[in-house]
């Protein structure tokens, strides 16, 4: 089985908590997904299946989108609502407009310390091990990109007030984080009460199965006809097409002459990821690619032949 299985990943469970289940209801060992998300939250996980497994990292490179539910008016030490409260601070009046005008500060690309409850690793051991050990430790900042981030709704009333808002961001960004910074931004302590991811992989909820609709699947045979093919999910790589002779040669794993295949934006940029495939009516993927301008040629670096384990 091969393929791309959108997975609405539940509260309480672990990404490799679904992989687990997944594995055992398919009876399938090549299962791996697309980016961790923590127990807490719920949304969009792609599982790439079989063969797809090959596109893991490209898929992972896409943005991703979420809705996340800040609360004003305390601090925790986990960033979020499973830690300690260790500031509270009342938060007086405050209108969605500065909520807003804050937001808007955050777009582009920006500076976050990873938090010490995550699995970014120092000195060879992972952060929330320290964390746990009760040790906090120096961490260095890194550049995330915010592509959009707008407020959905606000709850400005009570002793903690809470807001909801949407943001499509790049790989490695920590919602929590963000959370914390937008709070200070405002001159508050905040902590990450809910987070959804809407988006992953370019697969958004209205594309995913929940646990429960996998199984039922399984049972009656008809799960194949929901996996997604794992080309959709590069669909931000270049499109090139070959002739079906040259196609041949390309699932062998040989390299081609850039003459011998047709970049859709019409001129290749050395160094780039391409998704090849076959000018023929069936149009088949047959990998990913790297342009090389200084030989002229492309070469195989994933190869999705039948028969193919590159």
């Amino acid at each position: 089985m091969d393929g791309i299985l959108a997975v609405w990943k539940p509260e309480g469970w672990t990404s490799h908590d679904v992989v687990a289940k997944v594995r055992r209801l398919l009876k399938l060992k090549r299962v791996g997904h697309t980016g961790t998300l923590d127990p807490m939250v719920t949304g969009v996980l792609p599982l790439c299946l079989g063969r797809s497994t090959r596109v893991v990292e490209y898929v992972q490179e896409r943005p991703k989108a979420y809705e996340a539910v800040l609360r004003l008016g305390i601090a925790t030490d986990t960033e979020d609502l499973t830690g300690e409260i260790i500031e509270r601070k009342p938060v007086g009046t405050l209108v969605p407009s500065q909520i807003e005008e804050v937001l808007g500060r955050f777009r582009g690309t920006i500076s976050q310390v990873p938090p010490m409850f995550s699995a970014v690793k120092v000195d060879g051991k992972r952060l929330y091990e320290l964390a746990r050990e009760g040790k906090t430790v120096e961490r260095k900042s890194r550049e995330v990109t915010i592509h959009d981030i707008s407020l959905l709704k606000a709850d400005l009333t009570g002793d903690e007030p809470e807001f909801t808002f949407s943001v499509v961001c790049s790989k490695g960004t920590y919602i929590r984080t963000l959370c914390v910074d937008i709070g200070k931004a405002l001159g508050l302590p905040a902590t990450m009460a809910k987070l959804t991811r809407t988006m992953s992989g370019g697969i958004t909820a209205e594309g995913c199965l929940t646990l429960e609709q996998i199984a039922e699947l399984v049972e009656t045979g008809g799960l194949a006809q929901h996996l997604i093919p794992a080309d959709r999910a590069i669909a931000h790589l270049p499109y090139a097409a070959v002739a079906p002779h040259y196609a041949q040669l390309a699932l062998r794993g040989q390299k081609l002459k850039l003459s011998q295949a047709a970049p859709e934006s019409g001129e290749w940029k050395h160094g780039e990821l391409v998704r090849l495939y076959e000018t023929s009516a069936n149009g088949n993927f047959l990998g990913i690619f790297q342009v090389d301008v200084d030989t002229s040629q492309v070469r195989p670096v994933k190869v999705f032949s039948d028969s193919s384990n590159a």
